[in-house]
């Protein structure tokens, strides 16, 4: 029998509320992604406090910063994943809103930066790529709980009982298929039947607008026929529900409170929370570089710091991907993704830096 902790069916809107007066919406990942940068600017604000720099640097600093890394992430989807696409269209590069960011892009402009920033402001180059490598994660873990919100970059499933099923596409299809209908929303456990490992049993209740009644008689259509074709024809809802072609999908009517509901039962495809294995990493690597940072920081060489930052975060990326589903269809060719492929020479650009920049400062007499 499934138990309540097994999995968590998550639908949360991407949208968190809509301005009043201008009718824009305010999306969750994009509030995430701005946090990410103004806490990364406080603790750059206290680190150039800590070691006598002027703080007022840190501004011009977080503007290179958010140029580069959004152009660059912007830049490195558009040319790693789909080149052959949006070189042939290359408006679509900028329509950002639409999606599509990729970290490996984000580092390859946030290195030209700090070049240009330290250039400029009379900092070393490795003074500099140290002490934004500490802040740089903390923004990662920003950005990775807003994918999660999102319900993008998804695992793969987990072949059991335990894991996420990413409900929002279905919630998705009713409310945007069928204007009857008020409200979606999820229950673990139903009808639904399964010998198959990795399938859990789920409801989806349908709560229709106030006044609408439905003929049971004139509804088997609907709910016997049209209801499984979509979901057989969807292949975003595919991956959460799992149907095949002439499978029985129970469902019940009935009325509560003068109010119409559909009751359909399903089977869900509970998925590793891959958004959420790279947040926490994130959270863990900031933990350790600012322990090195704050205790050894007059001691280490300028430059291990970020090796060692680099290090991390690579190989973190490498193995998560194992849990990952492949963000293009093509990767599925390949032995490893795409994702992982990047960070190999990334990696080894750490290992570099951390073999050059090894050992201790030695204090003047």
């Amino acid at each position: 029998m499934t138990s309540i902790l097994d999995f968590i069916i998550w639908s949360p809107s991407p949208e968190m509320f809509t301005i009043p007066g201008i009718d824009r919406e305010v999306r969750w990942y994009g509030l995430l992604f701005a946090m990410g940068f103004i806490v990364a600017q406080q603790v750059m604000y206290w680190i150039f406090k800590k070691e006598n720099k002027n703080p007022k640097d840190v501004d011009q600093l977080t503007m290179y910063l958010v140029i580069a890394v959004v152009v660059g992430a912007r830049l490195g989807h558009c040319l790693f994943y789909n080149p052959t696409y949006y070189l042939s269209n290359p408006i679509e590069i900028i329509k950002i809103w639409e999606g599509g960011l990729a970290s490996h892009g984000g580092a390859i402009g946030m290195f030209i930066a700090l070049y240009l920033f330290a250039k400029k402001y009379g900092f070393t180059y490795l003074w500099i790529l140290d002490r934004v490598a500490i802040v740089t994660v903390l923004v990662g873990a920003f950005i990775r709980f807003g994918n999660f919100m999102n319900s993008e970059i998804i695992g793969l499933p987990t072949g059991t009982e335990s894991g996420i099923v990413f409900s929002r596409s279905v919630e998705d299809m009713f409310l945007n298929g069928d204007e009857r209908i008020e409200e979606v929303s999820f229950e673990k456990g139903g009808k639904a039947e399964t010998d198959s490992a990795g399938l859990v049993p789920m409801t989806v209740v349908l709560e229709y607008k106030r006044g609408i009644d439905l003929d049971p008689a004139t509804s088997k259509n609907f709910f016997e026929r049209s209801i499984p074709n979509a979901f057989a024809r969807s292949s975003g809802i595919g991956k959460h529900i799992y149907y095949q072609t002439g499978m029985e999908m129970p469902y019940d009517l009935y009325k509560e409170g003068g109010v119409q509901y559909a009751k359909i039962y399903v089977l869900g495809v509970p998925r590793h929370p891959g958004q959420l294995y790279e947040s926490m990493a994130c959270i863990l690597m900031f933990l350790i570089l600012a322990h090195v940072w704050y205790y050894h920081r007059d001691q280490l060489k300028e430059g291990f710091l970020f090796g060692f930052f680099m290090t991390m975060l690579w190989s973190e990326r490498f193995f998560v991907e194992f849990f990952k589903e492949n963000q293009e269809a093509w990767e599925a060719d390949i032995p490893l993704n795409m994702g992982q492929w990047l960070s190999i020479p990334l990696f080894l650009w750490g290992v570099t830096f951390m073999i050059k920049y090894w050992g201790f400062v030695k204090k003047k007499a």
